[in-house]
């Protein structure tokens, strides 16, 4: 590994200065990747564990917002805890916050909830997950950061990775408003990764994730109060492939880990890794699920999905290695 860095670094191709810039992008870069794997970590237990609770009569709408609502609870204190009283950095921000939880959370969840009523879980998966490359092309556009060959290589690996990983090959079937609902969802994904890593605001991390769940749950009662995203729920215990637990259990795990613990630890890695490996890394997300479905609801992963999980971690590498190598040009004015 070390003569690979050494040699990717002799050939770079960043242009005069990039390089000590490129270095300096991302501090702390060994921490930005274990709490990026972390937070990729968290989120995956979403799927098998809401799982329970949609087979018990629960509502996607409903898990989801009460979900959230948990997630923002709990890290509200650390919020609060992390301005130290500099409310004036909350006011200032206020936009990017409502930003934050209207993109990051609200259109995210309700968005991808609302794809995979029309179409099967895999394909919106798919398309939500193609976010890093939205990514790519918006700090290519926006601020000037063109991708290296090494980065848009590896970004290609990953996605054909990623389709492997969710068996597309089974014969899905995909709607046309099932797909507009998924693209959506992207975006609003795509919206996490851009958002959470620029520090510009001056909000601490947990600042930004306490704001932004709570502007997201609101939003999301919203549209519950609205009917736009169906609600209903039930006191049956959630049942998974050896146990059960009381309906509670699960509420609380998706709450805590996957929404609360997910955004705060994933907006501290966007920020020591930058939006563009930080997005990449976080298709390790997939492979969570993949597993937490594999240990909860004994959905077992064959050996293509085995293959594509190679290739995902692979795909992730060569961004990794092809930060090195971005080129920088002024970017647009705002």
């Amino acid at each position: 590994m070390t003569a690979v860095t050494r040699d990717s670094t002799a050939r770079s191709t960043v242009a005069p200065g990039a390089a000590s810039a490129a270095a300096s992008a991302h501090p702390g870069l060994g921490p930005g990747l274990l709490l990026a794997l972390v937070s990729a970590l968290a989120f995956g237990t979403a799927g098998a564990v809401a799982r329970g609770l949609l087979d018990s009569g629960w509502s996607p709408g409903a898990t989801v917002l009460v979900r959230v609502s948990i997630g923002a609870l709990a890290v509200l204190p650390f919020g609060v805890h992390a301005l130290r009283g500099r409310w004036v950095l909350l006011r200032r921000s206020a936009g990017v916050v409502v930003l934050y939880g209207a993109l990051a959370v609200a259109v995210a969840q309700f968005c991808y909830f609302s794809a995979v009523q029309h179409m099967q879980v895999a394909p919106a998966l798919l398309v939500e997950y193609a976010a890093p490359v939205v990514v790519v092309g918006w700090m290519w556009w926006r601020r000037g950061e063109k991708p290296s060959a090494l980065t848009l290589a590896g970004a290609a690996v990953a996605v054909a990775g990623l389709v492997l990983v969710l068996d597309l090959f089974s014969g899905a079937e995909v709607s046309v408003v099932g797909m507009a609902w998924a693209l959506a969802a992207m975006v609003g994904l795509a919206g996490y990764f851009v958002i959470s890593a620029d520090e510009r605001n001056g909000l601490p991390p947990m600042a930004l994730a306490s704001g932004g769940l709570v502007v997201g749950a609101v939003l999301l009662g919203l549209l519950g109060l609205t009917g736009l995203m169906p609600m209903s729920a039930s006191t049956a215990d959630a049942q998974y492939a050896t146990f059960a637990v009381a309906w509670w259990v699960p509420l609380v795990v998706l709450g805590l880990v996957s929404a609360g613990f997910a955004y705060g630890t994933g907006i501290a890695a966007s920020r020591r890794l930058g939006s563009r490996l930080a997005s990449f890394v976080a298709l390790l997300e997939v492979l969570a699920a993949v597993g937490f479905s594999w240990w909860l609801l004994a959905e077992l992963p064959g050996a293509v999905q085995l293959a594509g999980g190679a290739l995902v971690l692979l795909g992730v590498v060569g961004v990794r290695a092809g930060e090195r190598r971005v080129v920088r040009r002024e970017p647009l004015p705002a």
